[in-house]
């Protein structure tokens, strides 16, 4: 167990992304500990989420592929740290029906290399030290696959995953749990649902949502948008993983949800509502004249629900936001950091439709 106000230090891999970044701001606010962020800065990761606290003497910067792993066993022998808090990685569903073949290198190898360097490292601590050490696991329910219109995830939930993405995020889950029963590695590993709020680079759904609005641009929706997914606020994921990190039981599974279930349709529409109230266009009339039906995803799991009751029972935990608060936190912010959006834009990714699975592959 962690004690917030013990001076620790901590590695946060993947700390320039979404979740990532909202978990070291939240980190170096709520508590004493040195938080090293270990990211290789791809597309989706950008310092200029950090901004408000890179300054801070609590702060430290590595820029670090997690394959490579001397990079990695100098991080360690640097910091000395206490844990580690494992979210680098391949995330968008669509870019992994393009090009599955960085999910597997970062989702697959790069959790194997942190794996054995941790376990390099944990190896020669001392008996207290080990104690204390803990490695967490952060990945996503939809290594569970789909859901009928019924039913819930829970933490004995077989894996059935069903595009490339949940795959590689399934094989790394199943080497952390190999870690700990083989070799005795103090690992946790976390499941959630869909994410949103500041900072989420804008090719998921709901930044893109927002900003194709605010440009006059259609808004694209797959098939009838019937899907259904369990969103949760960043930020209560965020503090969820401090008390798995701080709390959980090495060996253990907690799945984390914020028991928010909406068809992808009416996500779509409750944005344009929120967006015709505080920031009307007169051009159009309601922004849901933009909403455009376009071909489904590959594989499309129709719905993901969590069933949240561990770590509410066990670490105490629940989320703060309900959706309706959440979602009206996440247009605000969007619309009051435009320059956000520009400047990770700045790549050859311009909220254009990807996952349209390629099939001109050079072999």
């Amino acid at each position: 167990m962690q004690d917030d106000k013990e001076k620790i230090s901590v590695i946060v891999t993947g700390g320039a992304g979404f979740i990532g970044s909202n978990l070291v701001r939240y980190l170096i606010n709520n508590t004493n500990w040195l938080v090293i962020n270990v990211d290789k800065l791809t597309y989706a990761g950008n310092l200029e989420s950090l901004k408000d606290i890179e300054n801070n003497p609590r702060y430290r910067f590595e820029q670090v592929d997690i394959c490579d792993k001397n990079g990695i066993r100098n991080v360690f022998e640097k910091y000395h740290p206490a844990g580690l808090m494992h979210l680098a990685a391949e995330s968008h569903v669509d870019r992994s029906i393009d090009g599955p073949d960085d999910f597997v290198r970062t989702n697959v190898l790069g959790t194997f290399v942190l794996l054995e360097e941790a376990r390099f490292y944990w190896n020669k601590l001392s008996v207290k030290d080990k104690e204390r050490f803990r490695f967490l696991h952060v990945s996503t329910d939809e290594v569970f696959g789909s859901l009928g219109s019924s039913g819930f995830f829970n933490e004995t939930t077989p894996y059935r995953p069903n595009s490339p993405y949940s795959a590689s995020k399934a094989s790394s889950d199943h080497f952390v749990r190999a870690w700990y029963h083989t070799y005795d590695l103090p690992t946790i590993i976390t499941n959630c649902s869909n994410n949103y709020g500041p900072y989420q680079f804008p090719e998921k759904l709901i930044p893109v949502v927002i900003l194709s609005a605010i440009k006059n641009r259609k808004i694209p929706v797959y098939g009838k948008g019937e899907n259904v997914r369990d969103w949760l606020y960043v930020e209560d994921h965020a503090r969820a993983l401090h008390k798995a990190f701080t709390l959980g039981k090495p060996g253990e599974t907690y799945l984390i949800g914020g028991s928010n279930e909406r068809k992808n349709i009416e996500v779509v529409t409750k944005i344009c509502e929120i967006l015709d109230e505080i920031y009307p266009c007169s051009k159009i009339g309601t922004y849901k004249n933009l909403i455009e039906f376009v071909t489904d995803r590959p594989g499309h799991d129709f719905r993901y629900a969590i069933n949240a009751s561990k770590i509410r029972s066990e670490l105490n935990w629940q989320p703060m936001e309900s959706f309706e608060s959440g979602i009206r936190k996440t247009v605000k912010w969007y619309l009051e950091n435009q320059q956000w959006c520009e400047n990770v834009m700045t790549g050859k990714y311009q909220l254009q439709r990807l996952g349209v699975g390629k099939t001109d592959l050079v072999r």
